[in-house]
């Protein structure tokens, strides 16, 4: 994985979205943290997370 996001995405994306809130979170916050190292590595390696996203076309 890269490195751990900075404290202010953290504290940004830890406010939960309708559908997540809708949802629940046990830990909005280390739920930020996760969902913005996947797009961390996503971002700075995309060649090899393109064919595991159903999101990314060939």
């Amino acid at each position: 994985m890269t490195e751990q996001p900075d404290e202010a995405r953290v504290e940004t994306r830890a406010h939960l979205t309708p559908e997540e809130a809708a949802a629940g979170s046990d830990d909005p916050r280390r739920q930020a943290e996760i969902i913005l190292e996947d797009s961390d590595e996503r971002t700075a390696h995309p060649e090899r997370t393109k064919r595991a996203s159903s999101q990314t076309p060939d």
